[in-house]
C-alpha cells in the first residue's frame, strides 16, 4: 500500500477516492529517476514550454 493525496482538500489516505471530498486521489511522489529514461528529453522540453 502506497500513501495517496487529494489534490482538492490535501488530505492523505490510502484510498483510491477521498474520504472528505469524494474525489480520486493521486501518487504524491515523483517518477523515480532513470539513465535510461527514452522520454527525458521531450518531457524537460515540455516542461519548459509550459512554465513548470
Amino acid at each position: 500500500m502506497k500513501m495517496r493525496r487529494c489534490e482538492s482538500c490535501e488530505t492523505y489516505t490510502f484510498k483510491q477516492s477521498c474520504a472528505k471530498c469524494n474525489r480520486e486521489t493521486i501518487n504524491p511522489n515523483p517518477p523515480k529517476y532513470s539513465p535510461e529514461d527514452r522520454y527525458g528529453k521531450w518531457r524537460r522540453m515540455s516542461m519548459d514550454e509550459h512554465g513548470n
